[in-house]
Parts: C-alpha cells; sequence; structure tokens
C-alpha cells in the first residue's frame, strides 16, 4: 500500500499521532525510514522536498535539540494524517471464510449527525452491506478496524458495537452478496 502513496503522505503517516504525538523522530532516523523502507524507497531528493514542503503547509515542526533536528506533527499534521488512515483503512478478506458473520451496529445521537454519517459512508466502502441504516454485516474479520473507527470518531461501545455470529437468518442472499461457498 506505502508504495502508491506519495513521500510526504508516508511522511506524515510514519509520525507518530494520539497517545504517541508527544514522541518526535528525529530527521536521521525519519530520513533512513523514508530511503531504505521495508515497503518502499523514494529518492533522497523527494524525502528533503516532503520535509520542507510539509512544514511550509504547517504539518509538522522541526526544532534543533542537540545538534539534531527533531521532527513531530503539530495538530493540523496529526488530524490530516489520522484522516489518511482512516482513508486507507481496509478489510481484507481470508482464503476460507470462517463461518462467522460480523455486525457493526451503531447508534450514534442526532447532534451528531455529521459523525454518523460520516461513519456510514465509511463502513459502506469498507465493502459492508446493510441490513438496516444503523446496522451493517461482513464475513470478515474486522475487529481492528473497528477498534480503529471507534477511536477516530471518539465513539464509546455502547456508540459502536461489533458482534460475531455464527448463526444468521436467511443468510442465503449475504452469502451471494459476499461470493461465499
Amino acid at each position: 500500500i506505502l508504495h502508491k502513496l506519495s513521500v510526504s503522505q508516508v511522511f506524515v503517516i510514519s509520525l507518530p499521532t494520539g497517545r504517541q504525538a508527544s514522541q518526535s523522530w528525529f530527521w536521521p532516523e525519519i530520513y533512513h525510514r523514508l530511503l531504505e523502507g521495508k515497503n518502499t524507497t523514494f529518492p533522497e531528493r523527494n524525502v528533503r522536498d516532503a520535509f520542507y514542503y510539509l512544514k511550509r503547509k504547517g504539518l509538522i515542526a522541526g526544532e534543533k535539540r542537540d545538534d539534531q533536528i527533531c521532527i513531530s506533527l503539530t495538530l493540523r499534521g496529526e488530524k490530516e494524517a489520522e484522516q489518511s488512515r482512516v482513508n486507507r483503512l481496509e478489510i481484507r478478506r481470508p482464503k476460507q471464510w470462517d463461518k462467522k458473520w460480523r455486525l457493526i451496529v451503531f447508534d450514534i445521537p442526532a447532534k451528531l449527525r455529521q459523525s454518523r454519517e460520516a461513519l456510514r459512508a465509511r463502513v459502506k466502502q469498507l465493502g459492508l452491506h446493510c441490513l438496516q441504516k444503523n446496522v451493517w454485516v461482513t464475513p470478515f474479520p474486522c475487529e481492528k478496524e473497528v477498534k480503529f473507527l471507534r477511536e477516530f470518531y471518539e465513539l464509546d461501545k455502547k456508540r459502536l458495537r461489533l458482534i460475531e455470529t455464527i448463526h444468521l437468518e436467511e443468510d442465503k442472499l449475504l452469502r451471494e452478496i459476499f461470493q461465499l461457498s
């Protein structure tokens, strides 16, 4: 997936966010990671240009500490990184179906309508099928993805639930939709 992203996108999503946002990376560490990463490598000039571009846009901050440049995301950068992560979120289809259905049920109040609609759109993009307005189903494991969505939309387990079941009445149509045998 990383090879499809620009240097700037990889740069931003590589920096710590959320609870780890207080951590900073030193320039040589991130520079090395982008130049010789596992999933992608970028030309040296592109890495430097990305650093200055992101700094100009106000997404990262760099300060000198002990003769090294320390890089961290700004609040704006954190928001951009989290949005990028949610946009890249996907539910992987395993080779063999484990015969379990996963229901995602959410109950978000009207005052948070914008978040509710954004979550509904994101769940649809993830490939879930709508059973009812706020009840979606997939046959594929998605615990990590649901946890990430909870954190991103700042919902608790009462507002966004994941239910696993082996029995779902009249699931023939769903089996066809998800191309399951």
